[in-house]
């Protein structure tokens, strides 16, 4: 068993979500407002290290009215256990869990598990789809995978997304270092991920289009 997935993230009319080293408004204030609505609703809110160590976020609730216990547990991928111990993601705001590999250092394991929660799955990489089960036995049953580029793929290529809900601003970044939706290999021409478009609906002067995802 597996927590239920859906990948939400703005992106420019070319498909970017950040420069090569640096996070960036896209979308307008009610998609922001909508994004923390999300949140209220999931269980989890999961990130991949990089985006921990370049945009240092709160994953928490603070664009609309809520409580402290409305906070989502907050899930941060990280291989080698490099969270940095003055994360705003370790903070007292909301439970954090980071899932770290069986080659992450011990002494950044022992440093990290005084802030945390730390689960170890896989060998050099984290096992996803272990690490998804073991979640779910947590009673995480709903996450909101907000990125980044390398963590979106990967959890396509094991094929844990359910749904994807893309706002798509009205910019142009450009730039071939630039970060788009999903980076990493790729996939073959002729195993791409199919998506099944639910709805779509204009915000402000952006448009969010919701799909179910559909694995071959």
């Amino acid at each position: 068993m597996k927590p239920y997935v859906l990948l939400n993230s703005a992106m420019t009319v070319d498909g970017k979500i950040a420069t090569e080293n640096s996070s960036m408004k896209i979308s307008g204030k009610n998609d922001l407002i909508r994004v923390h609505q999300l949140r209220k609703k999931y269980d989890g809110i999961m990130v991949g290290i990089n985006t921990v160590i370049v945009d240092n976020p709160k994953l928490t609730i603070h664009k609309i009215p809520s409580e402290k216990t409305d906070n989502p547990v907050r899930i941060i991928i990280d291989s080698n256990a490099r969270t940095p111990l003055n994360s705003k993601i370790l903070d007292n705001q909301a439970e954090t869990i980071i899932i770290a590999s069986q080659k992450a250092p011990l002494e950044r394991i022992r440093k990290l598990e005084e802030k945390c929660t730390i689960i170890i799955s896989g060998t050099n990489s984290v096992d996803l789809k272990q690490a998804l089960n073991k979640l779910y036995k947590l009673n995480i049953k709903s996450i909101l995978l907000e990125g980044g580029s390398t963590l979106n793929f990967s959890m396509f290529k094991e094929e844990l997304i359910d749904e994807v809900s893309i706002c798509i601003g009205s910019k142009i970044l450009g730039g071939s270092n630039s970060k788009t939706l999903v980076d990493g290999l790729g996939f073959n021409k002729n195993n791409c991920v199919e998506l099944n478009l639910k709805s779509y609906t204009l915000i402000d002067k952006d448009i969010l289009l919701k799909y179910t995802v559909q694995y071959k």
